[in-house]
């Protein structure tokens, strides 16, 4: 099994800003429960204890420092420079998502320096998140549009991550850059606990307008809080399903953020059972093939 959307930090080695307060996908309270390391070390005998065999680290910093971290730790080598001793850890991961400035009219040689950078074959995507950027229309500014085509020079993916007021810019963006693989995180965030009807709301019609581009896929991943129950999930995920189908969704832990309402092996255990009605073909798309073919992560699932 791969879980495709994991984070790793350790405020005690760099800083993090965003684990300061004010986001808007969290309370303060919330932060400060995950403002301590979250490492490899830790990660590794919870992803070994559920069945996981390759993750996918996602990077939370805007700044290349911790692209350049996180391929490091991939190839086996810690901030101080030392092998990673953590038999289960260390080879755990199988690719990076880390981050460019797409803003740059340099995006293809911003990339072609990290994959220069120790672990720099594991860079497999690039991430910006949209919940910083006030401006609805960021990612179809011509200079971001400019860098998401250079970016697809690279064949690397595009993982989005994004609030409702980004949702129509979301849509242009993937249409206007087919050549671009587009990965929408956490299901796009869908309105769980608002009242609202799920399959009436703008969320679900994102996801129809996504579900219509062969070059978009989607990750099961990134609820919490008292939306990690399966029968909370279950009508947005089938939402989901029948708009992407099982070759074009993805499972991902968001752990450690998703440990602030359960364990990395209830997050598992939950999309395991939401997807239980599959065929055991389906499933193991969800579970491995397509992060394989996404992200390029060679190897076939068992």
């Amino acid at each position: 099994m791969i879980d495709a959307h994991h984070h790793l930090w350790d405020p005690r080695a760099r800083e993090y800003d965003w684990l300061g307060g004010g986001q808007p996908w969290a309370s303060d309270e919330d932060l400060a429960k995950l403002r301590h390391p979250f490492t490899l070390t830790e990660l590794g005998p919870l992803a070994t204890d559920a069945g996981v065999t390759s993750t996918v680290v996602v990077q939370t910093v805007d700044d290349e420092w911790e692209t350049r971290d996180l391929l490091a730790l991939a190839a086996g080598i810690d901030l101080d420079g030392n092998a990673v001793r953590s038999s289960r850890g260390s080879r755990l991961l199988a690719g990076v998502v880390g981050w460019v400035d797409l803003t740059s009219p340099d995006v293809e040689n911003a990339v072609a320096r990290l994959r220069a950078q120790p672990g720099g074959s594991f860079l497999r995507g690039i991430r910006h998140p949209l919940l910083g950027e006030p401006d609805p229309a960021w990612l179809t500014r011509p200079e971001v549009l400019r860098g998401l085509r250079g970016l697809g020079n690279t064949d690397l993916c595009f993982d989005v991550i994004a609030l409702p007021h980004h949702f129509e810019s979301v849509v242009v963006a993937a249409r206007s850059v087919p050549e671009v693989r587009f990965v929408l995180n956490h299901l796009g965030g869908p309105p769980v606990g608002t009242g609202e009807q799920p399959g009436d709301n703008a969320w679900a019609s994102t996801i129809r307008s996504l579900g219509e581009l062969s070059n978009v896929t989607c990750k099961l991943s990134g609820m919490h809080g008292p939306s990690v129950r399966a029968g909370t999930l279950r009508p947005y995920y089938a939402i989901v399903l029948e708009a992407f189908g099982p070759d074009r969704l993805m499972f991902g832990s968001d752990w450690p953020v998703s440990s602030l309402a359960a364990t990395y092996g209830e997050v598992c255990d939950v999309h395991q059972e939401l997807t239980a009605d599959l065929t055991a073909a389906e499933q193991a798309a969800v579970f491995d093939r397509t992060a394989r073919r996404v992200y390029g992560l060679g190897g076939a699932s068992a």
